[in-house]
């Protein structure tokens, strides 16, 4: 934990995180990392280390950077085998995937179409001096994070946060399927359940979401509650269809699996440190499971939208290279694959796009999947 914390604390201090400027006072970072770790009740001695080395560095940032450009791990602020795995899995673009990791974050809504039109919410944002651009189908990139109470029409479900990316999965699974009304549709592992909302917001349909933690699906109760949104929810593991599944088929499902959320670590940097080479496959194992377990639940003629906000390709375009030669009736549809974190969303969003330091998605993988008739 003290490392995790120290990580997160000179990443906060590194002036690349935010474009050459540190957004946070570095007397603040100091301070509150020391409170963060007595308030852990680790150790005595940690607290007083963690502060003596991040003074040191506030002392001597020019000479530590200039050595830090020598070692792979301190020059990209991530564990030596992290890196070493992104450069192997993309070694074109390993570079641009850490840099964009040390940088902050947009803050993207998604605009519940059932309840207000993005123009009007984009109008009424700015009336109240929030600087924000269109873009994609149903986002608005604002230039500086607030807090949600902030956001007009928040508590009436007007809008969610949702990163770019993630904005892609309603799109993708249902764009171009012809779905009817009152298509069943399986969300496997919902929560907290921003991709299940834009699906209800994005057409009529009989969505059953899953979620193995029983507090997780309160949480997407309580979001679809307040977006005006209803689904059938249980707690579950998707994986064991034998105490779910009612043995319908479903025209369309939605597989966000659980991975080493490597793709998001701009808005989680402590995931980088906290992870170990070892999760990377036991996660593999867990998401092609899964991925299994549903393939026979889907009915011909439907999709099956398999992500991860993930850029291991082990958790990506490995599953979807072994699984179409042991499902001849599998065929990849188009799909973005892996997307690269700070990536332009244009290309798969569509819309307006705002200035570069306004869009730019986080990490993720996305394959659609149709099942074809037998025969």
């Amino acid at each position: 934990a003290a490392r995790a914390l120290l990580g997160l604390a000179l990443t906060l201090l590194l002036p690349q995180a935010v474009g050459g400027n540190v957004s946070y006072a570095a007397h603040t970072v100091v301070d509150q990392s020391v409170q963060a770790l007595a308030q852990l009740k680790l150790p005595s001695g940690l607290a007083g280390f963690v502060n003596a080395c991040l003074r040191r560095y506030l002392r001597e940032q020019d000479e530590l950077l200039l050595k830090a450009g020598e070692d792979l791990q301190a020059r990209w602020n991530h564990p030596f085998w992290w890196v070493q795995r992104v450069r192997r899995d993309h070694p074109q673009h390993w570079q641009a995937i850490l840099a964009a990791n040390n940088r902050p974050a947009p803050m993207v809504l998604r605009v519940n179409r059932r309840r207000v039109g993005r123009d009007d919410y984009l109008q009424t944002l700015r009336a109240q001096g929030l600087l924000a651009e269109p873009v994609g189908r149903d986002g608005i990139a604002l230039a500086q994070a607030v807090a949600v109470d902030r956001l007009p029409g928040w508590e009436q479900g007007h809008c969610s946060v949702q990163d770019l990316a993630a904005q892609l999965a309603a799109p993708l699974l249902l764009d171009g399927a012809d779905l009817p009304a009152g298509a069943r549709v399986l969300d496997a592992c919902a929560a907290p359940g921003g991709k299940t909302a834009h699906l209800l917001e994005c057409a009529e349909l009989d969505l059953l979401a899953l979620d193995v933690d029983p507090q997780r699906c309160d949480r997407i109760q309580d979001n679809l509650q307040r977006l005006g949104l209803k689904a059938e929810l249980r707690a579950a593991d998707a994986a064991d269809t034998a105490r779910w599944w009612d043995g319908r088929a479903f025209d369309a499902i939605l597989l966000d699996a659980p991975c080493t959320a490597s793709g998001i670590v701009r808005r989680h940097p402590d995931v980088r440190w906290l992870r170990r080479p070892g999760d990377i496959a036991q996660l593999a194992a867990q998401q092609l499971r899964l991925l299994e377990a549903l393939w026979p639940t889907l009915g011909a003629g439907g999709r099956l939208l398999y992500c991860t906000c993930s850029v291991f390709k082990a958790e990506g375009e490995q599953h979807v290279r072994d699984f179409l030669p042991r499902h001849p009736d599998a065929q990849l549809l188009p799909s973005p694959g892996h997307l690269m974190p700070g990536e332009p969303a244009e290309a798969w969003l569509g819309g307006s796009v705002g200035s570069d330091n306004l869009v730019g998605m986080d990490g993720f993988f996305y394959a659609l999947l149709l099942k074809r008739p037998a025969g």
